[in-house]
This record gives structure tokens, sequence and C-alpha cells, in this order.
């Protein structure tokens, strides 16, 4: 999304004035017709998202009714993504740009959702991304519409692609939406071209901070998505998070860092402090606009360790 800033606040009226390519496009697109389906947990090409009794977004509007007769409020998936809530939660830095000097090189890459609608891979490739991760699922409900064209377009690029889920904690449990998101395209294969799926878990964006679980239910929550990721793929998936909402929801749990890559989120000029158990980030998000579409992310290695992360 160049020349693309996001609004101060996480809710669906701030977020729809968005501009540029974070605004959703008014007509949803047909995902790549062609897309294969060559593994039943981790394609290298994704299929169509798998039929369900109805779909996605009448799925969703199923859930929304039923939520306005109970205590949660309604969704709205397409709104969110990895990082939709940090700077009305963190801020960002004033014209923070990530330090010169790392101990290691960078390699730059992107993360986008239904947001971008069709990204053009071709440009991204020549303007320097060689990895991406895409948004597949939120809940147990919501399937990207752009996902074929968004996982496909950008391995045929050449970029090292992964899936990611945006986690309601609230809606239903760890293992539920573990299986959701590894049945709409969150698998892995042994390809070299495919990253770990990953965890997005974050800021409400539809009320209480840490969804109105305690600390060691967070943990738990995030533990069995985890575990049911890694029994269904044989990867424990990334977790995107922040360490601010790390420490206020999980109790700045240390026990992930052994099994778990870390990709943070700090829209600012140095990574800052890591949450506890991790001593590095693997993926750093250090930006929600530039040069690429959606967000902006550094992994902490040159090119061959990307590739030794999609390997496993």
């Amino acid at each position: 999304m160049p020349s693309t800033s996001r609004s101060a606040s996480p809710t669906a009226t701030a977020t729809a004035s968005k501009q540029g390519n974070r605004r959703l496009p008014a007509f949803a697109a047909l995902a790549a017709s062609a897309a294969l389906a060559v593994g039943v947990a981790a394609p290298a090409y994704a299929a169509e998202p798998a039929p369900t009794t109805a779909s996605p977004s009448e799925a969703v509007t199923a859930e929304n009714s039923a939520a306005r007769h109970g205590e949660l409020p309604p969704i709205h998936p397409e709104l969110d993504f990895a990082g939709s809530t940090v700077a009305a939660h963190e801020g960002r830095e004033a014209g923070a740009a990530p330090a010169a000097a790392f101990a290691v090189t960078q390699t730059p890459g992107l993360d986008v959702s239904s947001y971008q609608g069709n990204v053009a891979w071709s440009t991204v490739r020549a303007n320097g991304a060689r990895f991406a991760y895409v948004k597949a699922t939120e809940g147990t409900t919501y399937t990207n519409p752009y996902f074929a064209q968004q996982y496909n377009g950008s391995y045929n690029a050449g970029l090292i692609r992964g899936a990611y889920h945006f986690a309601l904690p609230d809606r239903s449990s760890g293992t539920a939406q573990a299986n959701w998101f590894v049945d709409h395209g969150g698998g892995w294969s042994k390809d070299g071209r495919t990253l770990p799926p990953a965890l997005d878990i974050e800021y409400n964006p539809y009320g209480a901070t840490c969804y109105g679980l305690s600390q060691s239910a967070m943990v738990s929550w995030i533990r069995s998505f985890s575990n049911t990721v890694h029994t269904r793929t044989g990867r424990y998936p990334t977790i995107y998070t922040t360490t601010n909402w790390w420490q206020t929801c999980t109790g700045n749990n240390a026990s992930f860092g052994a099994t778990n890559p870390l990709w943070i989120a700090r829209y600012a000029s140095t990574v800052g402090t890591l949450p506890a158990g991790w001593s590095f980030q693997t993926i750093w998000q250090h930006a929600d606009s530039g040069t690429f579409p959606g967000d902006q992310n550094l992994f902490n290695g040159a090119f061959d360790r990307v590739q030794a992360l999609a390997n496993g």
C-alpha cells in the first residue's frame, strides 16, 4: 500500500476511511480459477476455499445474527489484518525507519489481506520483496476471498509465502480455529517455498483487549491452537503479536520461544524489547505502509535463512 497510512482507530468506521490499497475493493473479485490443490494440508497451490454449508459472507452474517442475540458484538473480518489494531494502541514513531545497522542481513517482505484485493506480485517482486504472509482465515466462519490469488500469485512471482489466521479467542476454542485455518489454506509442505502457518494474536478489535480471557486462559488458548496446527501440519505456527499485548494478556509467558518463531509488530526505528522466551525475532513488522502493498516486514536473516525456515 504505497502512500497509504492507517487510521488511529480500530473501528469499522475509521478503518473504512483508509485510502489506497488498504481499502477493501468495492466488488470482490473471483479468486484465481486455475488454483489447483496438490495436497491435503499444504498445497503448493491454494485450492479455492473448501465448501461450507454457506458461503463465507453468509457464514459471517449468520454469526453476526447470533451475536446480536448474545453478548458478543458482530464481527467485521474484512477489516481485520495483522496489525489492524496496533497503531491505535501503541502508535507509530514519527518518521521512523528501521535503523541501518543490523547484526545480520535483513530480507524484506510483506503481509496482505483482502484489503489489497488482487496484488501485482511481479511488481512486488521487482521492488525487492522476497517473502509474504497472506491472511487466510478469521475465527471459524471467515475465509479471505482473495486468498488464492494472493497465495498462488506470490508463489508464482518467486516469493516464499505462508498463510496466517486472525485469532478471535472469545468466539471458539484454539483447537476449533486451528482446524478451520488448516482446512482453509493454513497448511504447510516441505517444498522450500512455504513458510510455517502463522497465528495473528493481537488487540481485540471488538472489545476488551484480552478478549475477556485471563492470562492463564489465553496461554491455554494459544497452546491449543499451536499444538493443533503442529499435529495437523508438522510445524508449530509463527506467532504474530506485540510485546505490550503479550505482556498484558499472557503475563509475558515464556514457554513458546523454544518452539514458535516470533513475528513481532512495532512501528518504530528499532524492534525494541521482545516478549519473554524469545531472544530474537524471526520477522519484524516495522511499518503499516511503505514500498509494498500491505504491511512492511523484515526477516531477521539473509534469504537462505528464509528458505531454511520454509524447509523446517
